[in-house]
């Protein structure tokens, strides 16, 4: 059955966001539990600067749906065109049970921000992570363009109040293993120049990898960095928290954050930090240190690591493969193991690492959930820093060149169960 026990915080105004285009009946459950009428329904989302609130845009309402992919493994993955998020990974775990290894939630409603404010497997866009005081410069130009400091009032986060986790993507094609979405943001969207159409193409395959391939096009010089910003807790049990799950990060530096979770413009080495998983670790190993940065960062980690390969899907496949034999030996839980790579022309990137879904008085299975650390999610971007290794110029430039940007694919891979 499915993970999170539906929670609906909202007002007796969210009753308006059910409109016409809301006219599924109840349907089959799927492998997770979910069912797809508890997704079918009409919304738009807007920010009210007045107010400060999130409110339903019911003129521009869109059309929203549970879409599912399924392969010859019996794997599933739920995908619901709001946000382009993936709702639930269903996948069999050494014992053959199927269990749902992805933070999300059973009804539609729950991911609305008036409800709750989350990045639960959306599609990020049109900036993914942080800008730097909400702000860059055009290069060649004395064009400063300030954005919404919409993280804490310090910095714009994942493209601004409405970024597209709130943007109803609209479907371009929909088949038993693939799903491709489509969003054009016009311009001046969240204050962002140029007008982008972009796609996301999410397919399962047969070797129960999940590869997302973006591609977005601009008629002006622009900043693009897409993501997926999934939640993941391999147990398939949310009363586990995710500290014992092995990590492996093939990054020799990170980049140090500042007490808002910018970063500094330093790199720094990893080695003999705790920032250091180029051998394979438990990722709560180092919780107990008492690490200023892990403490700064909540207690867990908020940082970019300044990655060593760019979608080396031969190392990955070895390293998880090394990884499968170390949980036979000492893993009692029966994890699956997974890889995330993701390959970008050419440029400077780094992978994040979030702990913490932020799920504090949630209901899972009629269990409390765990305070911290029941999620983790591995953001595959572009550094944040606009002074690291002057990257935002770098980006703007690509963009400026070309019109457009293809990044493809970052894959998901889910081993040996």
């Amino acid at each position: 059955m499915r993970t999170f026990k539906s929670v609906l915080f909202g007002s007796v105004a969210s009753v308006a966001l059910f409109c016409a285009c809301n006219s599924a009946q109840e349907s089959v459950l799927l492998k997770s539990g979910l069912n797809p009428a508890h997704f079918d329904t009409c919304i738009a989302v807007a920010y009210d600067y007045d107010s400060k609130t999130f409110v339903s845009d019911t003129k521009n309402a869109k059309s929203v749906k549970l879409y599912t992919l399924t392969n010859s493994n019996g794997m599933e993955v739920s995908i619901t065109n709001f946000g382009g998020r993936i709702v639930s990974i269903m996948v069999p775990n050494k014992t053959g049970e199927f269990v749902d290894i992805a933070c999300g939630f059973d009804k539609i409603e729950n991911y609305f921000p008036w409800n709750y404010e989350t990045d639960f497997g959306c599609s990020v866009g049109r900036y993914a992570n942080r800008i730097n005081n909400g702000e860059f410069i055009i290069p060649e130009t004395t064009d400063t363009i300030r954005l919404d400091k919409n993280n804490n009032g310090y910095h714009s986060l994942h493209g601004g109040y409405t970024g597209w986790q709130y943007k109803v993507y609209d479907v371009v094609e929909s088949t038993p293993n693939t799903l491709i979405i489509k969003a054009v943001s016009e311009d001046g969207d969240n204050k962002f120049p140029g007008k982008v159409e972009a796609t996301v193409k999410f397919e399962l395959t047969d070797d129960n990898a999940i590869a997302i391939s973006y591609d977005a096009t601009t008629d002006k010089p622009t900043i693009i960095n897409m993501t997926n910003h999934t939640y993941f807790n391999l147990s398939g049990d949310f009363n586990n928290t995710i500290e014992e799950s092995i990590l492996q990060v093939n990054a020799d530096f990170y980049t140090p954050a500042d007490s808002t979770y910018m970063p500094t413009g330093e790199v720094r080495a990893v080695e003999g930090t705790v920032f250091d998983f180029r051998t394979p670790k438990a990722i709560g190993t180092d919780f107990v240190k008492g690490d200023a940065e892990i403490i700064a960062a909540g207690g867990g980690y908020d940082h970019n690591w300044c990655l060593n390969t760019k979608g080396n899907q031969e190392e990955i496949r070895k390293r998880m493969a090394e990884l499968n034999e170390r949980r036979r030996d000492k893993q009692p839980l029966n994890y699956p193991s997974a890889g995330s790579t993701f390959k970008r022309p050419e440029g400077y990137f780094a992978g994040k690492l979030i702990m913490d879904a932020g799920l504090r008085g949630y209901q899972v299975g009629g269990a409390r959930v765990s305070d911290k650390h029941c999620g983790f999610v591995v953001n595959v971007d572009n550094a944040t820093a606009t002074d690291v290794h002057n990257l935002m110029e770098d980006v703007i430039k690509k963009v400026q060149e070309e019109f457009q940007v293809t990044l493809e694919p970052e894959v998901i891979r889910l081993g040996e169960f």
